[in-house]
């Protein structure tokens, strides 16, 4: 074990209440105990505690927003520094990956016989699959591309989440016995009536990547983009020279900024309505978006896209932040008069994302009043036997989020294949 990692551990105080696992783990990950284990070199046994809960450690340990989550009710940060859990918990599993302890994790026989179909390979998806894996069931994942993983092979780059760490996590879940079908998408060359004849139950866990539009005037021009659709197919302009506006403060904001500005752009400004210390995207995100040198606009909002036929400027305004009664934080108002003009060469969406209506549509499933699939308390769509978790539904955008819904999917529909005969 190396020194650093050792150290980390040593910080580790242990609590009995377990902060981090219980308030701050959207999968309630163990972490005193597996740091306790690594901190007495049972690295294996470390695993063991962590795979209870999670088959994205590797992942998760790197790019989760750590000062959000479990790092951010570590006790340890209240007069401190946090103790580094991301970083424990990429190694535990990156030994595992390495050693194929994965091949060791107990399976079952409680679903023998039943077959269940995972449509989508996202976090939501493989975690599904892997945990009804365990459980003895059949488990066909249908993938739209031609590889595993979703928005992190997709939509998460490379210099924050390196491949062959993800490609090393697909395969000790595939390694399940997991089958996959790829270039299968739904509503294309794969329809959901045809799952249904073959399957006792369906995960629909494909994920909500529109780009969401502010709808202001000139959105429509050539030069605008949305920030998940460029991150998902990689087709960019040339931006050698070019100035670059990205619109939004999550975290694919940060990733396009930092993608296109490392493919040359002369200037990338991140225009964000709010204050600093209101952005969703992970703080360490900004600080390196920050040393690459982007340059942030809060609380100035885009009110314009200008041009003929392709953007030449954007119109932004100034906002302040007030108190509003019913809200939790303080809200952005635009400061009247405050308008002024950027020459822009791209705009980039980046405020949020949406699920494919027109195929939700196809699928003949309810919709909530916020364009998602509905589902009741045990994930089940307005279809007996259809289950939906993660951005599709709506569910908090993280990764350790959407995979704490398969995981909590994985279990109902155990249930209730196990009660079903």
């Amino acid at each position: 074990m190396n020194e650093k990692i050792k150290k980390y551990t040593e910080y580790c105080l242990n609590c009995p209440t377990k902060p981090c696992s219980n308030n701050g783990c959207p999968l309630n990950n163990d972490i005193p105990t597996f740091i306790k284990l690594v901190k007495e070199e049972k690295i294996e046994e470390a695993y063991k505690i962590l795979s209870k809960t999670t088959v994205l450690g590797s992942i998760c340990g790197r790019i989760c927003p750590h000062m959000k989550q479990c790092q951010g009710s570590c006790i340890r940060g209240i007069k401190g520094d946090p103790v580094q859990i991301g970083e424990i918990e990429a190694f535990v599993f990156d030994k595992a990956l390495k050693n194929k302890w994965y091949k060791n994790i107990e399976k079952t026989t409680e679903l023998q016989g039943k077959r269940v179909a995972v449509v989508g390979s996202g976090p939501s998806g493989l975690t599904c699959a892997s945990f009804l894996a365990r459980s003895g069931a059949e488990v066909t994942i249908y993938e739209k591309y031609n590889k595993l993983g979703g928005i992190l092979e997709h939509g998460i780059p490379n210099f924050r989440l390196e491949k062959n760490i993800l490609n090393r996590t697909i395969e000790a879940i595939l390694d399940m016995g997991i089958k996959v079908e790829y270039n299968k998408e739904l509503g294309k060359n794969l329809n959901l009536e045809d799952l249904e004849k073959e399957y006792d139950t369906i995960f629909l866990g494909f994920g909500a990547n529109i780009p969401s539009k502010m709808n202001i005037e000139g959105e429509n021009l050539e030069g605008v983009y949305g920030g998940n659709c460029l991150l998902e197919k990689g087709e960019h302009p040339s931006y050698i020279g070019k100035k670059v506006a990205v619109i939004g403060g999550g975290n694919v904001a940060m990733d396009c900024a930092r993608t296109i500005k490392k493919l040359g752009a002369e200037k990338v400004y991140v225009i964000y309505r709010r204050a600093e210390k209101q952005m969703p995207a992970e703080s360490k995100e900004i600080e390196e978006a920050k040393k690459e040198g982007i340059e942030f606009l809060f609380q100035n909002n885009i009110v314009k896209i200008l041009g003929k036929n392709k953007v030449e400027k954007i119109e932004c305004i100034k906002t302040k932040l007030i108190k509003k009664e019913g809200e939790l934080r303080e809200v952005p108002v635009n400061i009247d008069y405050s308008n002024y003009e950027m020459e822009i060469d791209y705009v980039v969406m980046a405020v949020g994302s949406e699920v494919e209506k027109e195929l939700i549509n196809k699928l003949g499933l309810k919709i909530n009043k916020w364009g998602y699939i509905e589902v009741n308390e045990e994930h089940q769509t307005s279809k007996k036997g259809i289950y939906a978790g993660g951005d599709v539904v709506g569910d908090k955008g993280t990764v350790a989020w959407a995979a704490r819904a398969g995981r909590d999917v994985a279990e109902i529909i155990k249930q209730n294949l196990k009660n079903y005969k």
